[in-house]
């Protein structure tokens, strides 16, 4: 069992920076596969960034955020990062950090994860 829970959002103007945190439970963080998505309203949940689980060697973006947006992990601290540049109104959507073992796998389907954060709202203002 994973438990997980997102900081770091807010408001902030388009142009400006966040980094958002997702602190992990267990001692098997470094096992799962990590990811964050977002979800606006009216819309449907999508994917921003997945890294790999022990490493992170591994990472994918979202079409709509690569340049922008970093995921990192530090496993010692159980604990993935997302350090979003650069931001959009577009942006604006409640962020979620997803977890699943999945050893040199990464998953941009939100289905195919199994532990979820309550999620943290972000906000870009024009």
């Amino acid at each position: 069992q994973v438990q997980l829970v997102e900081s770091g959002g807010g408001l902030v103007q388009a142009g400006g920076s966040l980094r958002l945190s997702c602190a992990a439970s267990g001692r098997t963080f470094s096992s799962y596969a990590m990811a964050w998505f977002r979800q606006a309203p009216g819309k449907e949940r999508e994917s921003v960034a997945v890294i790999s689980s022990w490493s992170g060697g591994n990472t994918y973006y979202a079409d709509s955020v690569k340049g922008r947006f970093t995921i990192s992990r530090d496993n010692a601290k159980n604990t993935v990062y997302l350090q979003m540049n650069s931001l959009k109104p577009e942006d604006t959507a409640v962020y979620y950090c997803a977890a699943v073992r999945a050893a040199g796998r990464l998953y941009s389907d939100w289905k195919k994860y199994d532990y979820w954060g309550p999620g943290t709202q972000v906000t870009v203002s024009s």
